[in-house]
């Protein structure tokens, strides 16, 4: 069995690998998280890999000098592709991605520091031989599946459908028992439907971000969860950091999948979700910090987000035993 480190795959900060008969277990670490990869040899020179991470990304090596395609399925959080021409794109909830493994140049991210979905990892030489024949009535040309999607280091992108739901949702609730049979079935239902659409009809589908506007957008969101408490406009955040403002927006929604605002307010009820379980402040300290000067707005926003009033969520996460500490 050839292993996901044979292509460069993976090379993280710190990575502890477990054999199992039937799969491999790729455990990572790094400063922003730890993740896992369990992967599955499903035919020779193809891997079916299950992606599990709570990090802002995956370390990644140098890539590949091997005819490596990659498809991946987005399940939950976000993925950014980075490319060899200067572009970013992003998957989201149900996307569907399929590009050359070289045509990639630095490590996969995860935007919401969080992301779960299913890779399909194809040795092209090796899997060309591998699956012909598998069936009598099945043919799949794999490298005019890659002249097809990938021609050009392009790297197709088709948008949540019913049929790719359909093919991937299974995936995730394969009984032990049938999974490997099962896992044959399903990647051949995936090649043969790649083989049959028509990559025309999806070539508008994606967006593609410039990498200096995704760097400077990223930027602009660390310098505002690293000030909470300050209600930028969208000008002033535009001036400060160089963007248009309608680039400045789209690229943010691109990469975050939400508006500038709605991150915001998201993360500051998140940041106060934490300060009334864990501290001893008053509502309106914990409201004052993240730079509401009227508590009922505070409390007002707090619960459209969180689904509870502040003092009913302190209450209950109290009741839960969370441990309070004096906030700094």
């Amino acid at each position: 069995m050839h292993s996901l480190e044979e292509y460069d795959l993976i090379s993280p900060e710190s990575l502890t690998v477990r054999y199992r008969p039937d799969c491999a277990v790729y455990h990572m670490t790094n400063i922003g998280g730890e993740g896992t990869m369990t992967s599955f040899e499903v035919f020779d020179g193809v891997e079916l890999v299950y992606n599990d991470f709570h990090s802002a990304y995956c370390v990644s090596g140098k890539g590949t000098t091997a005819d490596v395609m990659e498809i991946n399925h987005c399940r939950m959080g976000r993925f950014e592709c980075d490319f060899l021409n200067g572009t970013c794109v992003y998957l989201e909830e149900g996307d569907l991605a399929v590009n050359m493994v070289k045509n990639q140049t630095k490590n996969p991210c995860f935007p919401l520091e969080y992301y779960s979905g299913v890779s399909i990892v194809i040795d092209l030489a090796r899997a060309e031989h591998s699956l012909s024949g598998v069936l009598k009535d099945i043919s799949i040309d794999l490298c005019a599946l890659r002249e097809k999607l990938c021609a050009g280091n392009r790297c197709f992108v088709m948008r949540a459908t019913d049929s790719i739901e359909h093919i991937f949702s299974e995936l995730y609730t394969v009984p032990d028992q049938v999974k490997f049979g099962y896992f044959k079935l399903k990647v051949l239902e995936l090649l043969l439907f790649l083989s049959v659409i028509n990559p025309d009809e999806h070539l508008a589908a994606p967006r593609y971000f410039q990498k200096n506007q995704v760097e400077c957008v990223k930027r602009m969101k660390n310098y505002m969860v690293c000030h909470p408490d300050c209600h930028f406009t969208l000008q002033e955040l535009s001036e400060r950091f160089d963007l248009p403002m309608t680039t400045m927006k789209q690229c943010f929604k691109g990469i975050y999948g939400t508006s500038v605002y709605a991150y915001m307010r998201c993360y500051r009820m998140q940041r106060a979700a934490v300060l009334l379980c864990q501290s001893s402040e008053s509502v309106s300290s914990v409201a004052w910090r993240l730079g509401y000067v009227n508590a009922s707005k505070f409390a007002s926003a707090f619960k459209q987000v969180m689904g509870l009033s502040p003092m009913e969520y302190r209450k209950r996460h109290r009741l839960n035993g969370a441990e309070i500490v004096r906030a700094e």
